[in-house]
């Protein structure tokens, strides 16, 4: 185990802080992981991380409780990630601490995350009135889960992707499967997720892929770590000219994360799931 991943909240007992403190955020470095996929020099994907949080207050001057919403944007150009439980204690720590209003919450929250993460993180506020409305997205294009096939793999087998692309079938195709799952690095607990795979290129078989995924069953990485596998695996193995690998991964502690990770788009909506 790591220096970064002993001192980590995840997995020990926790004292929670109602009272704001910024040292709560605990910074986990992109690059090791990204060197073991060869990835040391320049990227070959843009894409951010999408965070989603549900739980959010503050008090007013007056003493007055405040419940927000949040979008949380982090390039995946930044060196940190933000890891999920510090990031769900330092929100916590918000909860008795007085703000004069949303405009002050947010470039609190933006200051602070952007020197975690080191880079300039995003912050989006909404009132719930502003959230009334929201639909539950279908994820587009087909989707991989009722395919027949025999799966006998749920350790982590990229050589499932071997033959899986046809270079006499040229195609641009957008697929999807709510089927990803993958452990925490730290707890090995279950994360769950949706996954979007947009590319345009040797048509790749659905059956090989939808193995691929599911042999993340017992792989244990953080959510943006998968992503990055994933897609550098399909760029390897599958070649397309065009790649775009986004997941929607299901809250835990008010959170949910979605990495993105694309060649040639800069961003997808930020669709809300029957999971999430």
């Amino acid at each position: 185990m790591s220096d970064f991943e002993t001192k980590l909240p995840l997995g020990k007992p926790t004292s929670y802080r109602d009272e704001y403190d910024p040292g709560l955020l605990c910074p986990f470095p992109r690059a090791p992981k990204r060197s073991e996929l060869g990835l040391a020099g320049t990227l070959p994907f843009d894409g951010l991380d999408l965070w989603n949080a549900y739980e959010l207050s503050w008090l007013t001057p007056g003493g007055k409780p405040v419940v927000a919403m949040a979008e949380f944007r982090f390039p995946c150009t930044s060196s940190f990630l933000v890891e999920s439980k510090s990031f769900k204690l330092y929100l916590n720590s918000l909860n008795q601490t007085r703000f004069a209003d949303f405009t002050e919450v947010a470039a609190v929250l933006e200051r602070d995350l952007s020197s975690t993460c080191g880079a300039t993180a995003e912050v989006t506020l909404k009132p719930l009135a502003a959230c009334t409305g929201e639909v539950i997205a279908d994820l587009p294009g087909r989707c991989l889960d009722d395919l027949d096939v025999a799966i006998d793999r749920y350790d982590y087998a990229p050589a499932l992707l071997d033959g899986a692309a046809d270079a006499a079938r040229v195609v641009e195709e957008t697929l999807h499967s709510h089927l990803l799952k993958s452990n925490c690095l730290v707890t090995r607990q279950p994360d769950w997720a949706s996954v979007l795979i947009r590319y345009r290129g040797p048509r790749i078989d659905p059956k090989a892929l939808l193995r691929y995924l599911v042999s993340y069953r017992q792989h244990s990485e953080f959510h943006e770590q998968c992503v990055e596998r994933i897609f550098t695996d399909l760029l390897r193995q599958c070649r397309p000219e065009q790649l775009t690998v986004y997941a929607r991964y299901t809250r835990r502690g008010g959170l949910d994360i979605n990495p993105f990770r694309s060649n040639f788009e800069s961003e997808l909506p930020n669709w809300r799931l029957a999971r999430q």
